[in-house]
């Protein structure tokens, strides 16, 4: 089951004819354009506004919500919509990839999900996954180089995996992978973003060398947001100032994510992610229970 779709190559695909503002039916019906083929089919819920595009050979399928794609369309963001077509051809072709995670240990990542996402996945299978926060759980994924799939307990057992297994394998591959960051300073705070663009940016979260060196770096308190899978944020908060900035800009990564995680930031408090409410020009708050 194709969860979510992460291409690092491929053609984009461009829109004739672009209208800034358009109405929902408008809309769908120009996407619909973009996704047509024989061997694909299409149902559209009202209710909803998604699309539900399943390869006919195999009755798997992606889901397209299509409020937010318009809402990047009325900013004049097309290349998020395009990509987001692209994202549903490219997961709707991997589909019909036969999954091993034998042989293909060093391709299982973490992913981060919000704590409300499913724990099944769409053809009822119960998908693996680990408590992380009160906001966030830990999900596993097979790399398939243009799109990846969420493992699920049946794969595991058909591969000889257990739960432990392959949390330790993901684990073992995100510290792995490279760590560079961008900096910039605001106010005397200086904010860390993660620039891999290799759509495990969230995962790295999970290193816990990671934390430990950043919490060597900083002068006041360390704070981090994961607002989405491709964005990872470290803060050295110094004074009111940075607390504002890094929830205004929590909030509006969230806001742009392909796959959303919280909008809530955190703080390392005793060695433990505290996620926090930050009101403006105030130092921040414990979320109330």
């Amino acid at each position: 089951m194709i969860e979510s779709l992460e291409e690092h190559n491929g053609t984009a695909i461009r829109f004739s004819g672009r209208k800034i503002h358009m109405n929902m039916q408008e809309f769908r019906k120009k996407i619909e354009s973009q996704l047509e083929r024989p061997d694909w089919r299409i149902k559209y819920d009202q209710k909803e506004a998604t699309l539900r595009i399943e390869d006919t050979s195999n009755n798997k399928g992606v889901t397209l919500s299509l409020r937010p794609l318009l809402a990047k369309w009325e900013r004049e963001d097309y290349t998020g919509v395009e990509e987001a077509v692209r994202y549903v051809r490219v997961g709707l072709e991997s589909m019909r990839q036969k999954v091993e995670l034998v042989g293909n240990e060093s391709s299982i990542f973490p992913v981060i999900r919000a704590a409300s996402f499913p724990e099944e996945s769409a053809d009822g299978k119960k998908l693996v996954f680990h408590e992380h926060t009160a906001e966030t759980r830990v999900y596993y994924a097979l790399d398939l180089g243009q799109s990846y799939t969420l493992i699920d307990y049946a794969l595991l057992e058909e591969n000889g995996f257990t739960a432990d297994s392959l949390r330790e394998t993901a684990l073992f591959n995100v510290r792995s992978l490279p760590q560079p960051f961008k900096q910039q300073e605001v106010a005397g705070n200086t904010f860390y973003f993660m620039n891999a663009k290799d759509g495990y940016e969230a995962s790295r979260i999970l290193d816990q060398s990671l934390i430990e060196r950043m919490g060597k770096k900083v002068h006041g308190e360390l704070g981090i947001a994961i607002p989405h899978q491709d964005a990872l944020m470290f803060v050295d908060l110094v004074n009111d100032t940075g607390y504002d900035v890094m929830a205004q800009t929590a909030l509006t990564f969230f806001g742009q994510g392909r796959v959303p995680v919280t909008a809530l930031p955190f703080l390392m408090k005793d060695g433990e992610l505290e996620p926090v409410f930050i009101m403006a020009q105030k130092k921040p708050k414990g979320p109330s229970n």
